[in-house]
């Protein structure tokens, strides 16, 4: 297949391009400057220059392609004006990508997050929010997986909370920068809110299989650790950095507080059974053993 990714040069794209080579796909992607279109060249890809907000641009990918990867987000976490602008600009690509594959019975696979169901692991058949600091993303997500029912092979590889690789990546790696910027590590509450986790290679893999495999309207969980406690993932950064562990208020993390707060672990269990899906790399918290002070 020739697939058309978009966001294939972040910690995330970067693993599922090299997945889509190694087994004998061939990818364009989107490059937003000189800089990635080289990185995506020197991966063995080839790239299209355009950014995020160039509609034009990914219409001209998808119809390029046989299929399309959408993993592309500007993660400015900064402010709410500044998420939400984020949260809008993706929200208008995935609906030109949409348009372009209408009819044409071609997969398109797009990111989304596991949802937070009080009381118990969330699974597949839980409905992304809709509200809140990232409801435009979760709108965005199920018109995607609508698209169904005008001949796209649409689905969605929900992401837990933390996508890390050697220590890097997620809400722990923005647990780790707040760290060494304020010099304490700190968490939310008591901490004991348990966030999911799952390592970019194995992650690569289920955005590989989806594409390949995943009936449309369909979504699936990327998701390898249910969910370790929040203390338990400050106390490997703080030990690792040398600095003190401890509960910090809800704002220290910016327009994401409310959700970092939350209890929100995540089931895989229909994912790995349906797609043949099983994680192999290792865990977060050992990943995260690999921060350097």
């Amino acid at each position: 297949m020739r697939v058309f990714v978009t966001g294939g040069t972040g910690l995330i794209g970067s693993a599922v391009v090299a997945e889509l080579l190694t087994n004998g796909h061939t990818v364009l992607a989107l490059a937003r400057s000189d800089v990635s279109a080289q990185a995506i060249e020197a991966a063995g890809a080839e790239p299209l220059r355009g950014a995020l907000a160039d509609l034009d641009a990914l219409r001209a990918g998808a119809a390029q392609a046989d299929g399309v990867v959408h993993l592309a987000f500007d993660h400015a976490f900064s402010s709410p004006d500044a998420l939400a602008k984020s949260v809008a600009e993706e929200g208008a690509a995935l609906a030109a990508l949409g348009e372009e594959l209408v009819g044409s019975d071609r997969p398109f696979v797009t990111v989304s997050g596991t949802p937070a169901v009080p009381g118990r692991a969330s699974v597949e058949s839980d409905p992304v929010p809709t509200d809140g600091p990232v409801g435009g993303r979760g709108r965005a997500v199920t018109s995607v997986l609508a698209l169904a029912a005008r001949g796209v092979r649409s689905s969605a590889v929900r992401l837990p909370r933390t996508v890390h690789h050697q220590g890097s990546g997620g809400f722990a790696g923005l647990l780790t920068d707040i760290a060494r910027r304020t010099g304490v590590s700190g968490y939310p509450g008591d901490g004991a809110q348990r966030w999911p986790a799952v390592h970019a290679l194995d992650a690569a893999v289920l955005f590989r299989l989806a594409l390949e495999h995943a009936e449309a309207g369909t979504s699936w969980h990327a998701v390898a650790d249910e969910g370790d406690k929040v203390r338990d993932i400050a106390t490997v950064i703080g030990r690792r950095l040398g600095l003190p562990v401890e509960s910090v208020p809800a704002e220290t993390f910016g327009p994401l507080g409310q959700i970092f707060a939350s209890d929100q672990p995540s089931s895989s269990s229909y994912t790995r059974r349906a797609l043949n899906w099983e994680p192999k790399h290792p865990s977060l918290l050992e990943d995260l053993e690999n921060i350097q002070p």
